[in-house]
C-alpha cells in the first residue's frame, strides 16, 4: 500500500524502503548470475563472453528505459507528497503514452541497428553469431521490459517498495526454470537465456499491472485523467530525459570499455563478464538506496521538508558507508572462488585475471555508493539536469583511461576505467547537491513548479 515518507525518522525509513529494493535488486542479479553460470557450463567459454559482451548495450538501452521511467515516477511521487492524488492520476496516464511510443521506437530502432551496432563494437568473429541471437530476442522484449519498470517505479514513486520484490523474486525464479529448459533441455543455445529473460519480464509486467488496479484506488485511471495534455507530457520529458541520458551516457563509457575489451579477446571477455556479475550483487546497496533516496526527496520536496531532505542524505551516507565496507571485503576475501563457478576450467587464467579487476576497483566503491546518495537526491529535488553532469564526467573519465593506460597497461588499464569514472561523477554531484539545497532551504517553489 502507499507509503508516505514525510513523517517518522528518515534512518528508519530509508532502511525499511530499501531492505525490499535490495532484496529484489540482488535477486534480479543472482538471476543474471545463474544465467552465466549455465550458459558457462552448458555452452562454454565463448557462449558466456557473448552473453558477456552484450551487457553493456543492454545497459545502454535498459538504462535509458530506466532512467526515463525514474524521472517520470519523481513528479509523480512530488504530487504524492503534495496529496495531489488527481495529479498522480494524470502524471501516470501520460507516463503510459510516452512508454507506448518509446517502446515502439526501441525495438524498431534496435532490432534494424542490431548487427551494425555489434561490429561497431569490434564483437570478436568466433562469439558474434551468438552475440547477435541473444540481444535480438532481448531487443525483441523491450516492451516487458519497459511496462515493468514504469510499473514498478509508479508503486515506488507511492512508498511501495514490496509489492515489485514479491513479482520479481516470482518471475526470476521462473526466469531460472526457463534458462534450465531452454538452454539444458531444449538445446536452444544462447537464444534460449534470451527468451527465458522476456517471458519471466512479461510476467512480472502483468502480476504488476494487476496489482495496481486491484489494490490501488488512487491509480485507478478517469477518462478525465487520460486526456492528453501536452504541458504535462513535456515536463515528464524533461525530467525523464536527462536521467535517461545520464545512464545512457554512463553506457556509452562501458561500451568504449567494452571495445577496449573485445580486442584482447574471448578469455579476457569472460573474466571481465564474471567480474561485473558478481560485483553487481555486492555492490546493490547502492542502486537500492538511490531508489529510496530518489521516492523519499521527492515526497518530502512535495510536501517542503527540506529539512528532512537533509536528514534523509546525512543517512544515506552512513548506510553508503557501511555497506562499501562489508563489499570491499567479499571481492577481496572471496571474489576468486565465486568467479570458478562459472567456468568449467581455469586454463585461459579467468580467476587470475578477474583477481587483478577486483583488486583495481575493491577501494573505491564508497565513491560508488556516493554517486547514487547525490545524484538521486538531486532528482528527487526535481532537477534533471544537473544529476547528468555526473554521467558526463564518468564519460570523459573512461575515455581518458581507455586512451590513456589500454594501450600501455592492457588488461590493467581497463581495469581501472570504473574506480577513475566512479570518482569523477562525484565532481559535479556532490557541489551541485549542496548548492542547491542552500538555494531551496527557504523557498521550493521553484522545484515543484
Amino acid at each position: 500500500m502507499p507509503n508516505d515518507m514525510t513523517t517518522d525518522k528518515p534512518m528508519k525509513l530509508m532502511i525499511g524502503f530499501t531492505i525490499p529494493i535490495l532484496i529484489g535488486n540482488i535477486v534480479q542479479q543472482l538471476y543474471y548470475v545463474i544465467d552465466s553460470i549455465i550458459v558457462g557450463q552448458y555452452l562454454g567459454v565463448n557462449a558466456l563472453a557473448a552473453v558477456g559482451s552484450t551487457g553493456s548495450l543492454t545497459f545502454l538501452v535498459i538504462g535509458w528505459v530506466m532512467g526515463m521511467t525514474g524521472g517520470f515516477a519523481i513528479i509523480i511521487a512530488q504530487r504524492y507528497g503534495a496529496k495531489d492524488l488527481k495529479g498522480v492520476r494524470h502524471y501516470v496516464a501520460m507516463s503510459y503514452y510516452l512508454c507506448i511510443f518509446m517502446a515502439v521506437v526501441l525495438t524498431a530502432g534496435l532490432l534494424i541497428a542490431n548487427r551494425w551496432i555489434l561490429t561497431v563494437m569490434n564483437t570478436p568473429e568466433e562469439i558474434m553469431e551468438d552475440t547477435y541471437r541473444f540481444i535480438r530476442v532481448i531487443f525483441m522484449g523491450l516492451t516487458a521490459t519497459i511496462a515493468y519498470n514504469i510499473l514498478a517505479s509508479i508503486l515506488r514513486a507511492l512508498g511501495d517498495s514490496k509489492t515489485p520484490l514479491y513479482f520479481l523474486v516470482l518471475s526470476s525464479i521462473v526466469n531460472i526454470i526457463l534458462d534450465y529448459i531452454f538452454i539444458a533441455g531444449f538445446s536452444m543455445g544462447v537464444e534460449g537465456a534470451g527468451y527465458a529473460t522476456v517471458i519471466s519480464q512479461a510476467l512480472a509486467s502483468l502480476l504488476c499491472f494487476v496489482y495496481m488496479v486491484k489494490k490501488f484506488p488512487v491509480l485507478r485511471l478517469k477518462k478525465e485523467d487520460s486526456n492528453f495534455s501536452g504541458k504535462s507530457i513535456k515536463r515528464l520529458i524533461g525530467m525523464g530525459t536527462p536521467m535517461g541520458l545520464q545512464f545512457s551516457i554512463t553506457a556509452i563509457g562501458t561500451m568504449m570499455v567494452q571495445v577496449a575489451l573485445n580486442g584482447l579477446g574471448p578469455i579476457y571477455i569472460a573474466a571481465f563478464t564474471a567480474c561485473g556479475k558478481i560485483q553487481n550483487i555486492i555492490t546493490q546497496p547502492f542502486p537500492s538506496l538511490g531508489a529510496s533516496m530518489a521516492t523519499y526527496v521527492g515526497q518530502n520536496t512535495g510536501a517542503g521538508r527540506m529539512d528532512r531532505v537533509k536528514d534523509g542524505v546525512r543517512a544515506g551516507i552512513i548506510i553508503t558507508l557501511i555497506c562499501s565496507a562489508v563489499s570491499m571485503v567479499a571481492v577481496l576475501v572471496f571474489g576468486d572462488l565465486l568467479v570458478r563457478l562459472f567456468i568449467t576450467d581455469n586454463s585461459g587464467g579467468v580467476v587470475e585475471k578477474a583477481k587483478v579487476y577486483f583488486c583495481a576497483v575493491a577501494g573505491f566503491y564508497p565513491a560508488l555508493g556516493f554517486i547514487y546518495v547525490y545524484r538521486n537526491s538531486l532528482q528527487g529535488l526535481g532537477y534533471g539536469l544537473l544529476p547528468m553532469l555526473g554521467g558526463v564526467f564518468e564519460l570523459f573519465a573512461r575515455v581518458l583511461v581507455i586512451i590513456i593506460l589500454a594501450k600501455p597497461f592492457g588488461y590493467v588499464g581497463i581495469c581501472f576505467a570504473n574506480p577513475v569514472a566512479w570518482v569523477s561523477a562525484l565532481i559535479p554531484l556532490i557541489p551541485a547537491y549542496y548548492y542547491r539545497m542552500k538555494k531551496l532551504s527557504g523557498n521550493i517553489t521553484n522545484t515543484l513548479e
